[in-house]
């Protein structure tokens, strides 16, 4: 969903909505690797053009003792569902400097049928708990067959949730970060601007700093190894969702000959820099808006225009509201006196566009803060983005994005005058969110730790077939996305679903379901070219 204020990089992650319980948030900065990451292996030198090398198929004889650990299962106060602790190297070029200890959760397959082994599961962020997925839907809402022949199981990456967080600001503090004017009029805001994400940024390194060096997606790519070699797989069977597919796709560069079935829904492009990749997804939310727009105008009451009112003339309206949001703050009921300003009523709509399930709840939202001053149900849109409470606090989801995005990859810019030149072409990609994403895409500036990522290309040579699944309208992941990567793996097949939303698998599409189905139980790839809708 999806690293701010407001709206500050995440890669792509199904956000948390009433339609259907998920992670969290979208993303806009994107992926890792590099010769010089601790966790990473070799590169070919240069930009978008270097390729993620396997590391070699011998395991060192200094990680011997990590992977040939035993995982000690145990209750955790969710019914079905077992939890253990697993120890990985803090840094992969030097074991011996302490270890971190990352959260598991398993539920044993549930039917007598040929058991497939693990299925590993991960919805994405980066930050979101994999762990808290699938004890609140992959593990009980994953149809019925997957679950009679896999084991499924998620691991909580490092700095993530349950995995030795990365520690930032408290719920107080979030809560002016996400407030903060992600659309400066003038050089005092500009200032207090850069001043959030500075803030942010020093209290990620005063309080994480053994950990902030060593939350790369390589490093818990890694991880995800040791763990296949803990469970006694021989491969790892595997579906990642939007962030979730950069994790996946970089497992399978560095660990080809043990990819098992492998499932990327909602795919990212590696080889992408931030700067481009966040103005792909600029580009990708102003889609989802349109259709937003066209079905809004149909239905009675919609406050951004009746019938005959144009996408173009819905967008204007929205932007009207929001910049008497940004002068004239409106009432939102919040406990905490918090009030609905543009920065978050700008995250509230950008939580719906991810799930056209989520329309009807936008519509009423908009209604209610438009024609009654009535700032709550967009407030409610931006706190499930943000995965805050009512009681004020905050998960660790935009602590841990910002720590992985910020190490994975070069900062999309260096200063607010790279903003401004930025801006004309953000702005072209979408006329309703361009000038907040560029702003948003300013906060790894300040990161406290040097990003040791470049744009890369994943070919994962010898590895089994790798479904990658690309939603034609998909805000978050645009679809060229899912396109690349598909092209870059030596294996990939891609698997279009033609429609709206934030990845495609359990989304209702039976056409997705039965092809993502059929391949794992029975290991048959989609036919090439298949589409669905």
């Amino acid at each position: 969903m999806h690293t701010r204020p407001s709206l500050r990089r995440t890669r792509g992650a199904r956000p948390r909505t009433t339609a259907r319980l998920t992670a969290a948030l979208f993303t806009a900065a994107a992926l890792l690797v590099s010769a010089c990451s601790s966790g990473s292996s070799t590169t070919s030198s240069g930009g978008a053009d270097a390729v993620l090398a396997a590391l070699p198929r011998a395991t060192p004889s200094t990680l011997s003792s990590y992977y040939s650990q035993r995982l000690r299962w145990r209750g955790c106060g969710v019914p079905g569902f077992q939890c253990a602790t697993m120890r990985v190297p803090l840094d992969y070029a030097d074991p011996g400097a302490g270890d971190v200890r990352l959260a598991v959760a398993r539920k044993l397959a549930t039917g007598k049928g040929r058991p497939l082994g693990s299925l590993l599961v991960n919805p994405g962020g980066p930050g979101g708990s994999a762990v808290g997925y699938l004890q609140s839907y992959a593990g009980i809402g994953y149809p019925a067959d997957v679950r009679v022949h896999y084991d499924m199981v998620a691991v909580d990456p490092r700095g993530v949730a349950r995995s030795e967080p990365v520690e930032c600001l408290d719920g107080r503090r979030m809560d002016a970060y996400t407030q903060t004017d992600l659309t400066p009029d003038d050089q005092r805001e500009q200032d207090a601007l850069v001043a959030a994400d500075r803030a942010f940024a020093e209290s990620c390194g005063a309080h994480s700093a053994r950990l902030l060096r060593h939350v790369s997606t390589v490093e818990a790519a890694r991880d995800m190894d040791i763990l296949r070699a803990a469970l006694g797989d021989r491969r790892l069977n595997y579906v990642g969702a939007s962030y979730g597919t950069f994790l996946g796709a970089t497992y399978a560069g560095l660990f080809p000959d043990r990819v098992g079935r492998m499932v990327l829904d909602g795919a990212m492009d590696p080889s992408l820099d931030a700067r481009q990749m966040n103005l792909d997804q600029t580009a990708g939310f102003e889609t989802a808006f349109q259709a937003f727009a066209k079905d809004c105008v149909w239905h009675s009451g919609c406050a951004l225009g009746g019938r005959g009112t144009t996408p173009a003339q819905v967008g204007d309206h929205l932007r009207a509201f929001f910049r008497k949001l940004d002068a004239h703050p409106i009432p939102a009921g919040d406990a905490d006196g918090r009030k609905l300003g543009e920065s978050l009523a700008t995250t509230g709509v950008i939580a719906a566009m991810y799930d056209q399930g989520t329309w009807e709840q936008l519509r009423e939202a908009l209604t209610s803060a438009m024609k009654e001053n009535d700032g709550a149900g967009l407030l409610a849109l931006s706190d499930s983005y943000y995965e805050r409470d009512a009681d004020g606090h905050y998960s660790n989801l935009m602590m841990a994005n910002a720590a992985v995005n910020c190490l994975d990859l070069p900062s999309a810019f260096m200063g607010p005058g790279q903003v401004e030149q930025a801006l004309p072409a953000f702005e072209k990609a979408s006329p309703v969110f361009g000038e907040t994403l560029a702003w948003a895409s300013l906060n790894c500036a300040y990161w406290p730790v040097k990003a040791t990522g470049e744009p890369h290309r994943i070919e994962a040579r010898g590895a089994a077939p790798i479904v990658v699944v690309g939603t034609t309208r998909d805000p978050a992941t645009p679809y060229h996305w899912a396109r690349s990567l598909a092209h870059q793996l030596s294996s990939g097949r891609l698997l279009t679903y033609v429609g709206d939303g934030h990845t495609a698998y359990g989304r209702g599409s039976t056409c997705i379901d039965t092809a993502i189905n059929t391949y794992l139980l029975q290991g048959t790839s989609p036919s090439v070219g298949k589409r669905c809708s």
